[in-house]
């Protein structure tokens, strides 16, 4: 912090210098325009990937602490099986957060196990825009298996 050195008997600190309106709207813009690009994506994958009753769809839904994970039958309009790293079960098996890849893996072995009690052993894979890698694919692998 710079101290203002020309008062000889009190040395006051300057004020901190603040982020110009331009700064502060370019971050914003940088944010809405990530956002815009990954709704961008996810309305391509899904004008293709459809869930039936057959084969519902599994989407995955990431924030910074956590993910999400739903298998859902589009023509009925319901989530057949829903699980998350914020639920009690998978929150009592993570160590240190639920926003990471092992946190992903626990969501998606855990998406799995439900989905076979309810009867459920195919479905379509659907990455809602993110990218096919990293915590995504860490939790389609687990559901895999």
């Amino acid at each position: 912090m710079p101290v203002n050195m020309s008062a000889a008997k009190s040395a006051r600190p300057l004020p901190e210098p603040e982020l110009s309106a331009d700064v502060q709207v370019l971050g914003i813009m940088n944010i809405l325009k990530k956002r815009l690009q990954r709704k961008r994506r996810k309305r391509h994958v899904r004008k293709k990937v459809s869930g039936t009753s057959q084969r519902p769809r599994l989407t995955v839904f990431r924030s910074h602490k956590n993910i999400y994970a739903q298998i859902i039958d589009d023509i009925a309009g319901c989530t057949l099986v829903a699980t998350s790293s914020v639920e009690k079960p998978v929150r009592g098996k993570l160590g240190d957060g639920g926003g990471n890849a092992a946190a992903a893996k626990i969501v998606g072995s855990e998406l799995a196990a439900k989905a076979v009690k309810a009867g459920i052993k195919k479905v379509i894979f659907d990455r809602n825009g993110y990218t096919f890698h990293g915590r995504v694919r860490e939790l389609a692998d687990a559901a895999r298996k």
